[in-house]
Parts: structure tokens; sequence; C-alpha cells
């Protein structure tokens, strides 16, 4: 996987072609980071990252695997814009939430995390835009403090990153994780049920 920024009318501009598999998604997050730390953006690195991963794994589960596909990076004075481009012409299908289809859960978390996004034609096929306000409000704060815990959680228990694009790991690895936080309250003379209560009192306000 190649990167190169264009020229230096639009400095912060970046090309990112890759093939749809999982070395090169790996190595893509990499990249993705790395070039929003010299952007002065590394705020957004987690939640970019995470969308990266939906974006891209969706190429290589409706696409093919080893596609060809390119991510492109442009940050515009109020938001960063992330465009994914590959050569089918099939269109994301709009899943209800509670759909088992892993490609739902990619555009759920488009919608949660970006201010907005959608899907373009291209010569070649299409491209799935979205775009990341540059100030996180505190939703996006705590889901990007999630996927922090979870990168670190996965491997801790020998199991698989939670974004990886199975249902079932991701809900298996939740509930591993809420479980050991239960254990650990419990341990500290805390009542689980009582913060569990809290929790989701806090979390069905901020929903609203």
């Amino acid at each position: 996987m190649h990167t190169f920024s264009v020229t230096e009318s639009q400095p912060r501009r970046c090309v990112f072609p890759f093939a749809a598999e999982a070395s090169q998604v790996a190595g893509l997050r990499q990249a993705v980071r790395a070039e929003l730390a010299l952007w002065g953006m590394s705020a957004l690195a987690d939640e970019a990252q995470l969308i990266v991963t939906e974006l891209a794994s969706n190429v290589v589960k409706h696409v093919g695997q080893g596609s060809v596909a390119t991510l492109v990076l442009d940050a515009g004075p109020n938001q960063l814009r992330m465009e994914l481009h590959d050569k089918s012409g099939k269109e994301p299908q709009h899943l209800h939430p509670a759909c088992d289809e892993e490609s739902g859960r990619g555009l759920l978390i488009l919608g949660a995390l970006s201010t907005t996004w959608g899907t373009v034609r291209t010569t070649a096929g299409k491209a799935v835009w979205c775009e990341l306000p540059l100030a996180l409000d505190e939703t996006r704060r705590r889901i990007q403090r999630a996927t922090t815990v979870m990168e670190a959680y996965g491997p801790a228990v020998g199991s698989p990153a939670a974004w990886l694009p199975d249902r079932a790991v991701l809900e298996e690895s939740v509930t591993s994780l809420i479980l050991d936080v239960l254990h650990w309250l419990t341990a500290q003379g805390l009542d689980p049920d009582d913060i569990l209560d809290r929790a989701q009192t806090h979390f069905e306000a901020e929903a609203v």
C-alpha cells in the first residue's frame, strides 16, 4: 500500500490505494492514524480507524477479497471527510439496527460517528463517504473511549479485536468485558445492579 499527499495547494488531502485484504486493512488503519497525527488531528484517529475498518471490511465481504480500493482523506476547516472508493456499483443497504447483517452494523457506526454520510456513483464504481466534525461532542467522546478500551481488551483475553466484521465476536467481547467489570465492582464492595441502573439512566438521558 502506498501513501502520498497531493500538491501544496491541498496539503491536507491524502490518498491511500489498497487491496481489500485483512493485512492491508491493518496497514491502512496505521497509515490513517499516522497521517492524522501529522495534521494535528490525533483526537479523531480512533473514530477514523473504526470507520475505515468497517468500510474496508464491507469491501472485502461484498466486493471481493483482494479487490482494489482507495481511501481518500480530505481535511476542511470544520470537518474531516473520508471517502472509500471501490469498483462495485452496488450501494450499501439501509438495514434495521436489529439486523444481524454485518453491513448493517457498519452503517450504524457511520451514523453514530459522522455528521453526515452517503454514497456517490463514480466512473469506476462507487464511493462511500462520511464527514467527522473536528470538535467532538460527548457521545463521540464516549464511543472513542470505548473503542480504545476494546482495542486493548481483545488481545488481553486472546480474542480478535471487537471491531472485526463479525457480530458474534463483537457481542461476545463486549459481554465478557461487562462481566469482568461486574466482578471488579463486587470485589470493590460496590453494588453491580446499582451501577448498571445508574449507567442505564445516564445512557437514556444522553440518547434523548
